[in-house]
């Protein structure tokens, strides 16, 4: 198995861009915020920073708020590509502007635009490329960026129906992570049973719910460490002892038995490919 020497940073939406009020952002922004973070990773703040506000509907705006938090930041070198179309992912300028980016980073909105038109483009395989083979370089994706890090995507699913056969919808993200499935806003909009029914779909995956303002920095496809300031919530299906999903009909209540449930927050680990857990001592400070 190949080793990856890039780095993701899934994150889980409505992170501090530093210039809100949420009383959820309470973590210093130039020091311990996500975006600071996601700095650090891509070589400080003379990195080449791309954002793709392929997934918003409103790409103009999200790019200019990117633009701003990551200038608060100290970062002079920031580039919007608004990738709107396949030829848009297929076009020589954004190929190469991507190749010569440190990190590329992934709006929020409708994670299937990505997956619709990245997907399988000349784009993607840069972005998979650089991703396995270049070691500093950063994809990082809040919402909609971080779901569709997947392979098995979440494209969709009432969090009221949840637990029920057919409440959530899956299609095939970028699998730049393909052990992962991703949910993000977990606890603020109440997504249990949505990724539960993912999981119960694809057992041997791992479904992982951020919240807002959190993120997971995964190093080499396996390492994680949560940061922000809220929780990251791990589901994994491996120790099943039932579960009837596949002999249900549409609409009808799951049963789930043995679903093991790591709660995890700011300097947490979790190693994907051992499943285990390593926390911080109580008294640890924030990272």
């Amino acid at each position: 198995m190949q080793k990856i020497k890039g780095t993701l940073i899934p994150i889980g939406g409505n992170e501090d861009k530093g210039f809100e009020d949420d009383e959820i952002h309470r973590l210093d922004y130039i020091e311990e915020g996500i975006l600071a973070h996601v700095v650090e990773e891509a070589g400080g703040i003379d990195a080449k920073i791309v954002v793709i506000p392929t997934a918003s509907s409103i790409p103009i705006e999200v790019g200019e708020n990117y633009t701003t938090a990551f200038s608060t930041l100290g970062c002079k070198n920031i580039e919007v590509l608004n990738i709107r179309s396949i030829a848009d992912a297929e076009n020589t300028s954004v190929l190469k502007s991507v190749e010569n980016a440190n990190c590329v980073m992934f709006s929020g909105g409708n994670q299937s635009k990505i997956s619709k038109y990245i997907g399988n483009t000349k784009l993607h395989k840069l972005l998979s490329n650089r991703y396995k083979n270049d070691s500093g370089f950063v994809i990082a994706g809040t919402s909609a960026g971080a779901m569709a890090m997947a392979n098995e995507m979440i494209a969709g699913g009432s969090s009221t129906k949840a637990f029920k056969k057919g409440a959530v919808l899956m299609r095939k993200g970028l699998s730049l992570i393909p052990e992962l499935i991703i949910d993000t806003h977990f606890i603020q909009r109440g997504r249990f049973g949505r990724i539960s029914e993912a999981v119960a779909k694809f057992p041997n995956l791992i479904g992982i719910g951020l919240a807002e303002d959190t993120g997971m920095i995964i190093k080499n496809g396996e390492d994680c460490t949560i940061i922000g300031s809220g929780m990251s919530i791990v589901f994994d299906g491996g120790n099943l002892t039932h579960n009837n999903q596949k002999i249900l009909q549409e609409g009808t209540p799951m049963t789930m038995a043995n679903l093991t449930i790591h709660v995890l927050s700011n300097g947490d680990q979790y190693n994907i490919q051992k499943r285990k857990v390593k926390v911080l001592p109580i008294e640890a400070p924030f990272i």
